[in-house]
């Protein structure tokens, strides 16, 4: 146990976190819109790769978040037109593009960069740690909470502010009230078209930076497919989470927790297989086990 409650494995988790947490929040806003967002993994690969190529062609590691974004959004619209506009199954979109995201960014990977599989060079500049004073030298905390990129602290930063702009500003309520009672919301004036349309676009925003921090935060280099479920996963804490930020952040935590103990498992001697699949094992534990209560909880109250 001390083992995995080590400095190393926490802020192995932290870093984890940010890029999950980033997309997660995305599809939380479009759920609240009244739309199950499943695409985040694409969107989230998209924007990995984006953020690869704006880094490397302005030399800029911001140029390459802000290239990111940009890519995250404008992907996130194909969804918006094919749910919103011409009322296509969101689950089946979701899928293909998906599924798109891999063969497209595996083509601009070839026409782009004139390589197969992956691109590493050294003129993609990654985002630097930020050190935080009086906290840096502090033992166990300081490896917990400095000497990360600036994606990371904002991605913390975004829970109380998501939070804020659903429960408070009136865009947010507009979204909320979309997702909610549509029919009464356009009664009053509110578009619901404009409204998810803009949900869609602040989700496939976060995970555009998702991407980014996974590209050119954790390391500089793009490999097809390096999501690696990343996206999935931030889909099924949006479902655990039943409209609660704090619970966004705080089953995302567990989750990264997760992923981290399973990277130090694989220095006992475990297989990396069977490493790599704890997490997604634990999230269809946690899927079980949330939906079994709820359904006994709902036959109880018959």
């Amino acid at each position: 146990m001390e083992a995995l409650l080590n400095p190393e494995i926490l802020s192995t988790a932290v870093r984890a976190l940010a890029p999950i947490l980033l997309v997660a929040l995305g599809g939380f806003i479009s759920e609240r819109a009244g739309i199950f967002n499943i695409a985040l993994e694409g969107n989230m690969l998209i924007g990995a790769f984006a953020a690869v190529w704006g880094s490397y062609h302005f030399e800029s590691a911001w140029a390459g978040v802000a290239v990111a974004v940009i890519a995250g959004a404008t992907y996130s619209l194909l969804l918006a037109v094919i749910v919103v506009s011409f009322d296509g199954d969101e689950f089946v979109a979701g899928v293909a593009l998906n599924l798109a995201a891999i063969g497209i960014t595996g083509f601009l990977l070839r026409l782009l960069f004139d390589t197969r599989g992956s691109f590493d060079d050294p003129r993609i500049l990654g985002l630097h740690a930020i050190r935080i004073p009086f906290i840096d030298g502090i033992p166990i905390l300081g490896e917990l909470l400095s000497g990360h990129s600036a994606l990371i602290y904002l991605a913390i930063a975004m829970v109380p502010a998501t939070h804020w702009f659903l429960e408070h500003h009136v865009i947010g309520l507009r979204i909320r009230g979309v997702g909610m009672h549509p029919d009464a919301a356009e009664s009053l004036g509110v578009s619901a078209t404009r409204m998810r349309y803009l949900a869609l676009v602040l989700a496939g925003l976060l995970a555009g930076l998702g991407g980014a921090q996974l590209s050119i935060g954790q390391v500089t280099l793009f490999t097809g497919n390096m999501t690696a479920g990343r996206g999935w996963i931030a889909v099924v804490i949006v479902m655990l989470a039943f409209g609660s930020t704090l619970r966004v952040l705080t089953i995302g935590a567990a989750f990264t927790f997760i992923i981290a103990a399973g990277l130090r498992l694989q220095t006992s001697g475990l297989p990396v297989q069977l490493t790599a699949a704890i997490p997604f094992a634990a999230t269809l534990l946690a899927l079980v086990i949330v939906y079994s209560r709820q359904h006994a909880r709902a036959y109880w109250l018959e």
